[in-house]
C-alpha cells in the first residue's frame, strides 16, 4: 500500500475493513449520463478531482449491468458484451486495477461479467457507467455498508464522470476543497421532470482518434483561453442547477449549449488545435438554430466527441424525430431500472 495518505488505495483503505468477507454473487445496473455543466481539467490527475462542479442528467435504461462472483477458475476473468477480454488489454487492466483498489493484498479471484444497453450506434462512452456498476456490484459482493457519498468518491477513481452515474435524474458532482478528494463526489437532485426528453444524434461512431483524458490533458497544458475556464464553468453550472430546480427548459438550454461550445473553444484555441467536432456536427447545429427560429424549444450539448445530444420536453418529440430521423429519443424520468 502506498504510504502517500492521497493515493486512491489509500483513500478507499480508509473507507473499508481490513480483510474482506468471501464475495457473495452480485449485480448492479447503472446508467450512462451526459453533463449540461461540463467539467474539463483536473486538479488532480491521480484522484481524478476535477477543476470546477458540473451538472449532468442519466440516460434511463442506456447503461451498463455488471456481475461480480468469486472466479470458479482461479484466477480473475472478464468478461464484456458475451466475449472474454484477455486480462493484458487494456480495458481488462482498468476494470482489475479498480478490484484491486478493494482487494488490496487480498488474493481473492473475481469474475466480472458486465454488459451494456447502451446502443453501439449512438457513440456514447460507457466508462462511466460501467465503472459506477462495478463499484457498486463490488460493494454488494463484499457486502459493505458505504453510504452513496462514498461509493460515488470510489467510483470516481475508476473514471471521473462515473461519479455521477449512481443514480437517475439530475446528479451534480462537486469538485471539493480537500486533498484526498473526500468531498468530490455525485449528488442526486430531488428534481422529477417527466416531460423531460433527451434525443442523441450519432454524426460519427468511430473510436475517437485522442481520448478524452489526453485531450483535456493537452487543452489544460497549452490552450490560452482554458486560464478563464474553471471559473467560467463554475458560474454556469450554478445557473444550470437554479434552471433545472426551477424545470427552465429555455435557461437550461440555452446555458448548457453555451457551455458546451465553451469548452470546445478551449480545445479549438490549443496550440496545436484540437476539435472533436466535425462538419457533420456544425451542420447538426445549424439545423437546430433554423429549427429554434421556427419555435423549436430544443437545445444542444456535445461532450469530447461529434455526436450532438439535444434536451427538450415531450411536446416537441415528434418534431425533433422529424428534423432528425437518426435521433435516439430518451425518457430519463419515465424509464428507470433499478440501480
Amino acid at each position: 500500500m502506498s504510504t502517500d495518505p492521497n493515493a486512491p488505495g489509500t483513500v478507499v483503505d480508509r473507507l473499508l475493513p481490513r480483510r474482506l468477507c468471501t464475495p457473495t454473487p452480485a449485480s448492479a445496473f447503472a446508467p450512462a449520463n451526459i453533463a449540461l455543466s461540463k467539467y474539463w481539467g483536473k486538479r488532480d490527475t491521480q484522484l481524478n478531482l476535477p477543476l470546477n462542479a458540473s451538472l449532468s442528467v442519466s440516460l434511463g435504461s442506456w447503461g451498463s449491468t455488471t456481475h461480480v462472483a468469486s472466479s470458479p477458475s482461479g484466477r480473475d476473468e472478464v468478461e464484456f458484451n458475451g466475449d472474454a477480454i484477455d486480462l493484458k488489454d487494456p480495458s481488462a487492466q482498468r476494470i482489475l486495477h479498480h478490484c484491486n483498489l478493494f482487494r488490496r493484498t487480498q488474493n481473492i479471484p473475481l469474475r466480472i461479467v458486465t454488459s451494456n444497453s447502451i446502443p453501439t450506434a449512438a457513440g456514447l462512452a460507457s466508462s462511466a457507467s460501467g465503472f459506477a456498476a462495478l463499484t457498486l456490484a463490488l460493494i454488494r459482493a463484499f457486502r459493505l455498508e458505504l453510504p452513496c457519498e462514498s461509493a460515488s468518491m470510489i467510483a470516481r477513481l475508476g473514471s471521473g464522470s462515473a461519479t455521477r452515474s449512481l443514480w437517475h435524474g439530475f446528479v451534480r458532482w462537486d469538485h471539493g476543497t480537500r486533498a484526498d478528494g473526500t468531498d468530490c463526489h455525485g449528488n442526486q437532485m430531488a428534481v422529477n421532470w417527466p416531460e423531460f426528453r433527451i434525443a442523441v444524434i450519432p454524426v460519427d461512431t468511430r473510436p475517437k482518434t485522442q481520448s478524452s483524458r489526453d485531450g483535456m490533458n493537452h487543452t489544460v497544458r497549452s490552450s490560452p483561453l482554458f486560464a478563464a475556464w474553471p471559473a467560467l464553468a463554475s458560474v454556469d453550472c450554478k445557473q444550470i442547477e437554479e434552471a433545472v430546480r426551477d424545470r427552465n427548459l429555455t435557461a437550461l438550454g440555452t446555458l448548457a449549449e453555451a457551455n458546451a461550445l465553451a469548452m470546445h473553444a478551449t480545445m479549438i484555441a490549443a496550440r496545436p488545435a484540437l476539435t472533436y467536432l466535425t462538419s457533420e456536427t456544425w451542420k447538426v447545429l445549424e439545423t437546430l438554430r433554423h429549427a429554434r427560429h421556427r419555435d423549436l424549444s430544443a437545445y444542444a450539448t456535445m461532450d469530447a466527441g461529434p455526436n450532438v445530444k439535444l434536451i427538450f420536453e415531450r411536446d416537441s418529440e415528434n418534431d425533433v424525430k422529424s428534423l432528425f430521423p437518426d435521433a435516439k429519443v430518451i425518457a430519463p424520468f419515465e424509464d428507470q431500472p433499478k440501480i
